[in-house]
């Protein structure tokens, strides 16, 4: 409910400040579960992504968003309930399988859930490779896969911005969906994992016109960056690296 009130009082807001553009809504299924799967350029792309859909989009956020204390632990909790995150715990080992069937439940309950297969947001303008663990939802769930492409987000507000600049227009596109069947029963296989993820990914990029870079955005951000670089600390970019921890353990188990 709390998401329809923030999306109410910010949707007006939003299309009247910055007029955001939306293409192919009509892949997105109407009722049922599935997966939306996009480039990350933004913390803006959580706002302008879900926005023209008549449906709550799910993604998941790292628990200490929802376990602050005090005022600013109160107004996170909101904050992000608010935009339809849901707490996962990243600690790793158990905790990483627990986020691939938190998603899973998400899906089993009909539910839009929303992934962003690079893991963090791009440092620059380009696409970057897929984590896995969005194929082994895709697979395990059976859910249609709809390629989100986000477009503008990155020069609206690149990282570190704490208010987004009113041009240019922002804009998502969404693709139609994909169809993963002929791989289903082949979750734990890390080729059929990686394959699928390429396919994702090059989907999204015929939807953006990126540049395609083949390494992961977190490698290019730690070879970037002037000193220690800090977890990605962004809602729904915790799960993909989660979930490529669990599937590489289930393919190393049933290989043995």
């Amino acid at each position: 409910m709390f998401y329809w009130v923030v999306k109410a009082i910010l949707g007006p807001i939003l299309y009247l400040v910055w007029l955001p553009r939306a293409r192919g809504t009509r892949n997105v299924p109407r009722h049922g579960p599935a997966i939306l799967v996009g480039n990350h350029l933004s913390f803006a792309d959580h706002f302008f992504g879900p926005l023209p859909l008549p449906r709550k989009v799910t993604f998941l956020a790292k628990a200490e968003y929802f376990t602050g204390t005090g005022v600013k632990g109160f107004l996170s909790r909101m904050f992000f309930s608010g935009v339809g995150q849901v707490p996962i715990d990243r600690t790793g080992g158990r905790a990483s399988e627990a986020a691939l069937r938190t998603g899973l439940r998400v899906l089993a309950e009909g539910r839009l859930l929303g992934i962003y297969p690079e893991g963090t947001r791009a440092p620059d303008n380009r696409l970057y490779r897929g984590k896995t663990g969005v194929a082994r939802l895709a697979l395990e769930s059976r859910a249609p896969v709809v390629p989100m492409a986000m477009i503008n987000t990155f020069e609206l507000m690149p990282s570190g911005r704490r208010l987004p600049r009113l041009r240019p227009r922002p804009e998502v596109r969404f693709g139609e969906p994909l169809d993963f069947s002929r791989y289903y029963g082949m979750a734990h296989d890390r080729v059929v994992l990686r394959a699928v993820t390429d396919e994702i990914m090059y989907a999204i990029m015929r939807l953006s016109g990126q540049e395609y870079v083949d390494r992961y955005a977190g490698d290019v951000k730690q070879d970037t960056a002037p000193g220690p670089v800090e977890a990605a600390g962004h809602p729904a970019d915790d799960l993909t690296e989660a979930e490529e921890q669990g599937a590489e353990r289930a393919s190393n188990t049933s290989k043995g």
